[in-house]
């Protein structure tokens, strides 16, 4: 290109010295200081140096940028790293559904989950397959699959319960998949695993607004019964209906399970926490549960429609003799696809009604289905028609 520019000056140059008068003989290198150059003939000359001085400076390369690998802290204190996002993403293992849920509060899951542990508390169908079109098209596995099989599904990250380190996260760990543990049980931890799964995919900000939505209304439901005294909250009994082989059974929650924390938090004074309780359900019978003489009862069914459970315990002598129910005091706890107590995200929901459930007069305007429309709409994208279409006809419970 230098040439042609020479080339070209050249030529301008001779052109002009036709017109010009006779001169010396032109410099060999004439520049734009030489006093033989005319102005138009400077001018030419300081522009070619411009486009030489151009032509030599080295043209800046953009600074590489730092590769920052992606490190994370999961619910048993390791430290995971990954050199990029995980684009395939896999949910198994038992305790899934309630995992999987929390999964699905951001956008990034519908490409990235390419597997997961099917299973489901309702009759009325899979809630999973309502908000995400395309698990059909996605590897479904059983909640008791082994490493070999999550191997198929060429995860870049297996997301697992705590409690499903030993029989499937140390198997899949020596295979060489990546394994994070999430716990989700209480409200504290689900603001950490909430602010992990934000890491996880890329989405920090979701898990922001995820968690800014729970605070709100935990604030709302603390500010309201600040002011309670111990005597002015009731005294409650959370049971767990069940009826696996044809036996029924009653059970109630540990100490630290969510269930005993939402009655604390609703403003209620758990009774049974009197007792000595498992590490799981603690099986209850009716003696016991007429010695706490509970001011209020709620039957949670995970697997039955509560409501049918109340109307059949309504009919039962024995129950009948219950203070609770003789007040008007037995509720079926809320419950859709999934039961409202649980460390599912619906529990947030759980709480809005507990509160207000023993404490009506603190929440005067509560609109329990417009609270869970919010919630829906939010947290999964469902429109309006589709809870009036899909949600709400498998509401079951409390509702009134």
């Amino acid at each position: 290109m230098r040439k042609i520019i020479w080339l070209s000056l050249w030529v301008v140059l001779i052109v002009l010295s036709a017109c010009q008068p006779m001169n010396p003989p032109p410099v060999e290198n004439p520049a734009v200081s030489s006093p033989s150059a005319t102005p138009v003939e400077q001018e030419l000359l300081a522009s070619l140096e411009a486009v030489e001085r151009v032509e030599s400076t080295p043209t800046p390369q953009p600074a590489e940028a730092k590769h920052q690998p992606i490190v994370l802290t999961d619910a048993l204190g390791r430290t995971v790293t990954f050199e990029e996002l995980p684009k395939r993403v896999v949910v198994a293992g038992r305790g899934v559904a309630l995992l999987t849920d929390a999964v699905y509060l951001f956008p990034e899951s519908f490409e990235r989950v390419v597997a997961v542990s099917r299973t489901s508390q309702s009759p009325d169908g899979d809630f999973l397959a309502l908000v995400d079109q395309r698990l059909p098209e996605k590897i479904a596995f059983e909640t008791n699959v082994g490493a070999e099989q999550v191997v198929t599904a060429r995860p870049n990250v297996v997301l697992l319960k705590p409690y499903m380190q030993e029989p499937l996260g140390n198997p899949l760990e020596a295979l060489g998949i990546p394994v994070v543990y999430l716990s989700m049980e209480t409200p504290q931890e689900y603001q950490r695993d909430l602010q992990t799964l934000g890491i996880l995919f890329g989405n920090s900000q979701r898990a922001d607004e995820v968690w800014a939505f729970y605070q709100q209304h935990l604030d709302t439901v603390s500010n309201a019964l600040k002011d309670l005294t111990d005597e002015q909250k009731p005294r409650v009994l959370l049971l767990y209906y069940s009826d696996r082989d044809g036996q029924v059974a009653f059970n109630v929650a540990p100490k630290t399970w969510l269930q005993t924390i939402l009655t604390g938090l609703a403003g209620g004074i758990p009774v049974w926490t009197d007792i000595e309780l498992g590490s799981g359900w603690t099986k209850v019978n009716l003696e016991q549960i007429a010695g706490w003489d509970a001011d209020r009862i709620f039957i949670i069914a995970y697997t039955a429609n509560p409501q049918q459970v109340v109307e059949n315990l309504l009919q039962d002598p024995q129950w009948q003799a219950l203070r609770a129910v003789q007040e008007g005091h037995l509720y079926a706890f809320p419950r859709d696809y999934y039961s409202w107590d649980q460390p599912d995200p619906r529990w947030i929901l759980g709480l809005r009604y507990l509160a207000y459930r023993l404490h009506p007069e603190a929440f005067p305007n509560f609109d329990l289905t417009a609270e869970a429309r919010l919630f829906f709409e939010r947290f999964y994208g469902l429109d309006a028609r589709t809870f009036e279409e899909k949600i709400l006809p498998v509401f079951k419970g409390d509702f009134r």
